[in-house]
């Protein structure tokens, strides 16, 4: 039987629960489908600064580097506010996306049927099937570039510094457009190019880089622009690829169009199989430990990992029917509707997996 290393991060706040439910679904789905799960806990964000001191220890990280992939909960919480820049919780996720080279980072933004009412975009905008994938370059601009603090005529100032070197935007934009070639053939390119250098080297690269993919229609937009036409006519969309800091915001902004945060689930990639799987929202303490969390982000981020790094593609889909079918009615709080059955996120767990 196929037995797969699974690297297990709950992290901090509801991380905990949101992973023992999808712990649970995929551990159902391996029995359905013939395989196996074997996990390897470790630490990451606040938790590994009370135990180790540091928020991603090097054993979380070996760890990690030895399993066939990484399952993560959210990290942060007030806990840690205190610690200095370089120590907080948040910081262990910036080290492992760049020990294990995490370069690419997809957020799927994809409506269930249900949800549809939970849009503050209406029907009419939103369409019949919005699914955008926003691919984001996760190791490289302003987050990793050089930063500090200084005097100009005795007034304080900062600085953070936007660099990209050709490789880095190469390799994303090729991801991106092998996505784009498995799905509808168009790409957006979203930079700054109006302003920014380094948005001008991005477009330079994708425009040289679109002469591999002829099938594949281009556009690009400028970020202020896309961040628009997002809520304007998400349907327009199909692959979107663009930089860490634009990835980051555009992808929170995609969310609330389909409904909840609390729904979407993303994968970090390198250049191998192995990756990182993540819900894109954040640690929720005002809600840790009252069995209110939606868990359905982390199950399917474990839909993702079947299909992107585990080559099981009919598992993902099974899980991914459940969520769907499960949401015709059952609901954790924070999509709940009436008429609708309110549960818990051990409760949301168990109706997923019965639905498999």
């Amino acid at each position: 039987m196929k037995t797969y290393k699974i690297a297990l991060l709950k992290g901090d706040g509801i991380g905990p629960e949101i992973v023992e439910q999808a712990v649970k679904v995929f551990d159902k789905t391996a029995e359905k489908f013939g395989f196996k799960v074997e996990y390897d806990p470790a630490d990451i964000g606040g938790i590994a600064i009370d135990n180790y001191g540091e928020p991603l220890p090097q054993i979380t990280i070996d760890k990690c580097k030895a399993a066939d992939s990484v399952l993560l909960g959210a990290v942060g919480g007030p806990k840690w506010d205190t610690q200095p820049a370089g120590n907080r919780p948040e910081s262990g996720l910036l080290k492992i996306r760049s020990s294990l080279g995490l370069f690419a980072n997809l957020r799927p933004a994809v409506i269930f049927e249900p949800l549809k009412k939970a849009s503050p975009i209406k029907d009419e905008i939103i369409g019949d099937n919005l699914d955008i994938m926003i691919v984001r370059e996760l190791t490289g601009g302003i987050y990793f570039g050089q930063r500090g603090r200084t005097e100009e005529n005795g007034i304080p100032c900062a600085y953070d510094t936007e660099k990209y070197s050709v490789n880095e935007i190469e390799r994303i934009v090729k991801v991106a457009f092998d996505m784009a070639m498995k799905r509808n053939k168009k790409l957006t390119s979203v930079d700054k190019a109006n302003v920014l250098e380094s948005s001008r080297l991005w477009r330079e690269t994708v425009n040289r880089i679109a002469k591999e993919y002829p099938e594949v229609e281009v556009n690009h937009l400028y970020v202020d622009n896309c961040a628009m036409q997002l809520v304007r006519n998400p349907g327009q969309f199909d692959v979107i690829v663009t930089s860490n800091i634009f990835g980051d915001i555009l992808s929170d902004e995609a969310s609330m169009i389909s409904g909840s945060i609390g729904m979407l689930a993303s994968a970090s990639l390198s250049s191998g199989k192995s990756g990182l799987y993540e819900p894109i929202h954040g640690s929720a303490p005002d809600i840790a430990g009252q069995n209110k969390a939606n868990p359905l982000a982390t199950i399917l981020s474990v839909a993702m990992m079947l299909k992107y790094s585990l080559d099981e593609p009919e598992a993902a889909q099974a899980i991914e029917n459940a969520v769907g079918k499960a949401l015709e009615t059952y609901r954790t709080p924070d999509i709940y509707e009436e008429g609708k059955i309110k549960v818990t996120c051990t409760e949301m767990g168990d109706k997923v997996c019965s639905l498999l």
